[in-house]
């Protein structure tokens, strides 16, 4: 399960992995023979990370959120009023040192009182008291307070937060603040030391330390994400992962875990994105984001041979948005992105991050994969909108006559098709042809009544006369592709032949 660790208060689970753990006895004497041989990497001893702490753990903060709740004034709540009903109804009096209630007084007004939510950490960014932690730890609260190593309090103003990165950015009036070193992410390597200093189930200062067990991992965040093995548990969110030269390079966010806690895999989010982040936080108090307006998809290696793109790689346009940064550049649905500028586009996910990462305005180019074809158009990128959907159009309730009858060509993969109405046309914005009927090969291709087909193989169709000729000119023995529309989606399909 993936939790976002933070102080009482778990999110988004996943699955998780268990821990073995070995512990060897006995002790062998030293030769003389061995102490004269050449130290080998796995003979180094284990680092001492006592003057890493004592370097880095004053800029190590701890942060407590205040949440403001509604109660009821007076002598008793809701929860009060519902005992006494109990007893009344089951047992035939009052709720015991409680008389039996007269006519109810006017209730008091609900008033709002300010509760404990949950422990984090941070750190200090600047000198004058710029500190980093994740969004989900300051989250919905009405009070942040930090706390040095020195046991001063602060009560921090909220300077910004990106949940879709999960960075924030609070302010402590103070000055001469001890502050973090950045590292270089892209230094980092696989198998090396880091430690981690953070406020677990709110035992400030903690330190903990591991190995670096992957990079880029991708979870399905905004960003990939650094994987360790370094001991994190809620109340560490938000706290720095440090090497071994003293610098942040990752700020622990989330972690796998059957039971809540850490289990031995934690992840951090790469500093590099984070100061990206903060600084705009900083100056604008928002994140602002690229957005060409295209919802997409994985591409199947199935569907990858089918249509000759070779391996599985790219992403499927889905849907695109009218007016959008896609639309204007001619990017259609069932359009395969391989390239964004000149980044390599080999999952949804690497498009995604590239887009986002990007400064509305700027120009770049699209390659796609379109008609057995590559092609780039030239595209310039809006700003996005994290709440923007693609825009969803009702199917008209009132039924069109037929322009043709139905087509009987396709039923040896079992598909009967017919041409669109004019009116079908301008409403759905789609050009292909109707399934009127599915069957046997094209049912288990997933294909039913109402989809639209705008491809068969490489060859876009527009007409019953279209969809025959492309039909006719298919291999008959391999699996045909069909890219199709349901809605407002289109995706492919693969109609396999009969064996």
């Amino acid at each position: 399960m993936m939790f976002k660790v933070e102080g009482h208060k778990l999110r988004s689970y996943l699955f998780a992995f268990g821990l073995a753990c070995s512990a060897s006895v006995g002790f062998l004497p030293v030769t003389s023979a061995v102490a004269q041989t050449p130290q080998t990497p796995q003979a180094r001893g284990l680092p001492d990370f006592a003057d890493l702490v004592e370097q880095v753990g004053p800029a190590v903060v701890g942060i407590r959120t205040v949440e403001k709740v509604s109660s009821r004034s007076g002598g008793g709540g809701e929860m009060d009023e519902e005992m006494q009903e109990f007893f009344r109804r089951f047992f035939g009096q009052p709720l015991p040192g409680n008389p039996r209630p007269g006519p109810r007084p006017n209730r008091p007004q609900p008033q709002e009182e300010e509760r404990p939510r949950g422990v984090g950490s941070g750190f200090i960014l600047t000198a004058d008291g710029y500190v980093m932690t994740n969004a989900h730890v300051i989250e919905d609260a009405s009070e942040i307070l930090v706390t040095l190593t020195d046991k001063r309090e602060f009560k921090a103003k909220l300077i910004g937060a990106d949940k879709r990165s999960d960075v924030a950015v609070v302010k402590i009036e103070a000055t001469g603040l001890p502050v973090v070193k950045v590292g270089d992410i892209s230094k980092l390597r696989v198998g090396e030391w880091v430690m981690a200093i953070g406020s677990p189930f709110g035992l400030e200062n903690t330190v903990t330390a591991g190995i670096v067990s992957a990079k880029q991992r991708d979870t399905g965040d905004l960003v990939p994400l650094i994987q360790t093995d370094v001991a994190i548990n809620p109340g560490n969110s938000g706290g720095p992962l440090i090497n071994l030269r003293g610098e942040v390079v990752g700020i622990n966010s989330q972690i796998y875990s059957r039971s809540g806690g850490y289990m031995g895999i934690s992840f951090s989010i790469p500093i590099d994105e984070a100061i990206r982040v903060s600084d705009q936080l900083r100056t604008t108090g928002r994140v602002s984001r690229g957005l060409i307006g295209v919802t997409i998809g994985s591409v199947s290696k199935d569907v990858a041979e089918s249509l000759g793109l070779g391996k599985a790689r790219g992403a499927v346009v889905s849907s695109v948005v009218p007016g959008s940064a896609a639309d204007k550049a001619g990017v259609r649905e069932g359009d395969i992105i391989t390239k964004y500028g000149d980044k390599v586009i080999e999952t949804p996910s690497d498009l995604s991050r590239s887009v986002a990462s990007t400064k509305p305005g700027v120009k770049s180019t699209l390659t796609v994969f379109r008609n057995g074809s590559s092609r780039e158009l030239s595209i310039t990128v809006a700003e996005g909108d994290p709440e923007a959907k693609p825009s969803s159009k009702r199917q008209s309730d009132r039924e069109e006559p037929q322009a043709k009858p139905s087509s009987t060509a396709g039923k040896s993969i079992g598909l009967v098709v017919s041409d669109l109405t004019e009116a079908q046309k301008k409403e759905l914005k789609a050009r292909g042809v109707r399934i009127d009927a599915a069957t046997d090969a094209a049912a288990r291709a997933g294909l039913r009544e109402g989809d639209v087909i705008l491809s068969v193989g490489n060859i876009e169709v527009t007409s019953v006369k279209e969809f025959e000729s492309a039909l006719a000119k298919a291999d008959k023995n391999k699996p045909l592709s069909v890219l199709f529309r349901r809605g407002e989606w289109a995706q492919y399909a693969l109609i396999r032949p009969a064996r």
